[in-house]
């Protein structure tokens, strides 16, 4: 479902300075992240919606992933990306923390939602389409490994279905809910907690997809969790949209 990262070579880059191999159209997979199974032989009732952010881009926006130049304090920009600060958030520059070491992440913690999740670590299918974790493991999130982990200077990128015709609701059914300056906290195997606070959430068209936004450069710690969004589609079993929660780390 997703083209080859080799396709934004040169615009995102990991640890290694290598191109992600989610790059391109990415997350389209992943985009099926939590829908397509749902309804499957339409013999399930449709599941309750979940909640969608406040700021959707529409198919024809020329630049999805463009911030708004003056946002209102309570309104969400798309993520600044590669930026020390919470580029058109209006808030103050936050002292610059010491990065940390790679460590894998093995949980995440996002209370105003209710997530206190496993995370498995997820790479890339031979097709060159990223990982998820399967409908059975709904209840969990995906760290993509190829990239930094949480805490590392970088974006970190978390995966989870939106939701499951096995089991219902899952870990990421209220992403949406979201709003900037929520928080979200990594526990690492090295023992640390790495938070973060959320600068904006957005939905977007899969056709819109930022991906250089979520895969590409940034020179602090930043954390990018995605799961699918907009409104079920029954005919094609799918969601149209994918939700992007950016945050930047703090003390």
């Amino acid at each position: 479902m997703v083209r080859s990262p080799d396709a934004h070579a040169g615009s995102a880059g990991g640890r290694h300075g290598r191109p992600w191999r989610a790059a391109g159209v990415v997350l389209v997979t992943l985009l099926a992240i939590g829908g397509t199974a749902l309804l499957t032989a339409g013999l399930n009732p449709a599941p309750a919606q979940p909640p969608q952010p406040d700021d959707v881009v529409a198919e024809g926006t020329a630049d999805a992933a463009e911030p708004d130049p003056e946002p209102t304090p309570d309104s969400a920009t798309a993520a600044p990306g590669p930026q020390p600060t919470a580029r058109g958030t209006g808030r103050p520059s936050q002292p610059a923390l010491p990065p940390l070491s790679r460590s894998e992440p093995v949980r995440i913690t996002i209370p105003k939602i209710k997530v206190d999740a496993k995370i498995i670590s997820v790479g890339v299918n031979p097709d060159g389409t990223v990982q998820v974790p399967s409908f059975k493991q709904a209840r969990l999130a995906g760290w993509y490994k190829a990239g930094v982990s949480p805490g590392e200077v970088g974006n970190a990128v978390v995966v989870g279905h939106v939701d499951s015709a096995a089991i219902g609701p899952a870990v990421f059914f209220r992403l949406g809910a979201l709003k900037r300056g929520d928080r979200i906290e990594v526990s690492r195997a090295d023992g640390t907690v790495v938070r973060f606070r959320v600068d904006s959430v957005r939905s977007y068209p899969k056709s819109k997809f930022p991906a250089e936004q979520v895969y590409g450069n940034a020179d602090t710690p930043r954390l990018q969790v995605i799961t699918c969004g907009g409104v079920f589609d029954r005919k094609k079993r799918s969601y149209p949209n994918n939700i992007v929660v950016s945050a930047a780390r703090i003390p």
